[in-house]
């Protein structure tokens, strides 16, 4: 595809040849390459980031549905890396002329070894290395950012990880966006309405393995006396040790919460028809867990 618009593979030339028809400035040039798996098919949305000799990015993005990246940038020297889950990152130099187009032909990424699962057995989610966080948009534009200080949790590990469960309970109360005001209204019967719902609760069953490193975990949350099944896109990162020699394992995981679904149906509008509050919340988990006891 590129060859029709760019001209041969590592070819230089001016305007009326590489990038004839195609619209470049005076002092830029083009640089691209193919992203493949190991059987030759086109790796899509695998993230790439072009950075310059001092290493600042210039561009990134994510490639085609045909694995392709393509990019116009300032004539120099480049490093371009390239990332996907399930395979082992690349790392790449190129040379941009001006009014060339520079290439790296076929890149073939390597599938990478997933990282070791957590043995068999009751692990306690360790609350003083975990997060449970919030982002809200706020009065249309900003968003506003806020955590759960107090909560607890464990998880089941199965001989099957598919086979594996999970509780945590949360706090509602311990609700914190550093701002007291906003904190009581939040608390209040207008949202949490922390005298009636004291805790937040989640409860899965079910560990989906969706490739590499990333699993879908599924159960019920229950908020505000209001139970939904709920998803959490979670990234397993793996196993290591605590300052103390300790074993742990640790995932990041985030969902999107509809506040309507749970009964919070408080609503403010600014004079343009405006929500003082939007109505989805994303939830964002920092956890990591050590073998209970």
């Amino acid at each position: 595809m590129f060859g029709r618009w760019l001209g041969s593979r590592g070819q230089a030339g001016g305007r009326a040849g590489a990038l004839a028809g195609f619209q470049v400035p005076r002092t830029a040039g083009v640089l691209n390459c193919r992203v493949l798996d190991p059987v030759n098919e086109p790796v899509q949305q695998a993230e790439f980031v072009v950075t310059d000799s001092a290493g600042r990015k210039v561009i990134g993005g994510e490639t085609d549905p045909f694995g392709s990246v393509l990019a116009t940038v300032p004539a120099g020297d480049y490093r371009l890396a390239i990332t996907a889950e399930g395979f082992t990152p690349f790392h790449g130099a190129v040379t941009v002329a001006e009014g060339a187009h520079a290439t790296l032909g076929d890149v073939t990424l390597q599938v990478a070894q997933p990282p070791q699962l957590p043995d068999p057995g009751d692990w306690d989610i360790e609350p003083n290395h975990s997060q449970i966080g919030f982002t809200a948009r706020h009065i249309g534009m900003a968003r506003i950012h806020g955590r759960f200080n107090t909560f607890a949790g464990a998880v089941r590990i199965a001989d099957r990880m598919e086979d594996s469960a999970m509780h945590v309970i949360i706090d509602a109360a311990s609700i914190d966006t550093n701002v007291q005001m906003r904190d009581d209204h939040l608390r209040s019967s207008d949202f949490l309405d922390v005298g009636r719902y004291p805790t937040l609760e989640f409860y899965s069953e079910r560990f989906v393995h969706r490739g590499g490193s990333r699993w879908g975990v599924t159960g019920a949350l229950t908020l505000h006396g209001v139970s939904r099944t709920v998803t959490l896109d979670t990234q397993y990162l793996g196993i290591g040790n605590g300052l103390e020699g300790e074993t742990r394992a640790a995932c990041r995981a985030t969902t999107e919460l509809h506040r309507e679904d749970f009964t919070l149906t408080w609503q403010t509008m600014l004079a343009r028809g405006i929500a003082v509050v939007g109505p989805s919340i994303v939830i964002d988990l920092d956890i990591q867990i050590v073998p209970k006891g």
